[in-house]
């Protein structure tokens, strides 16, 4: 009885697990911020960040890189400066690229048409 129980538990985990995976949805757009903590400039997009994220919800993914603690970065993206913002589709693909602070404003000119239905 014990094993049925057990079996019927399990089962009920992974059904729970794969609704899980199937409600996550793709984001549309990668904004990878590279930067560094130490790095004013890099500090100030932090609140531009998080504006972005609360906007644009589960249709963007962001993501920050600090070069000094992952050194392969700005090589792998060919990043001289910091801060660099780099936004790539769902495909994986670059399809623009900014350096320096780049206000809210300007990226949600650069994103809108994207999400428009």
């Amino acid at each position: 009885m014990k094993k049925i129980l057990l079996f019927g538990v399990m089962l009920m985990m992974g059904i729970l697990l794969y609704a899980e995976d199937i409600e996550k949805v793709k984001p549309l757009v990668t904004f990878l911020e590279i930067g560094a903590v130490s790095c004013i400039p890099c500090r100030m997009m932090v609140p531009v960040m998080k504006e972005i994220e609360e906007e644009y919800g589960d249709k963007i993914e962001i993501i920050f890189y600090d070069v000094t603690k992952e050194k392969d970065i700005a090589s792998k993206y060919g990043v001289k400066v910091i801060p660099t913002q780099i936004f790539l589709d769902e495909n994986g693909k670059e399809f623009h690229r900014h350096t320096g602070f780049y206000p809210t404003e300007k990226i949600k000119e650069l994103l809108n048409p994207m999400f428009k239905p």
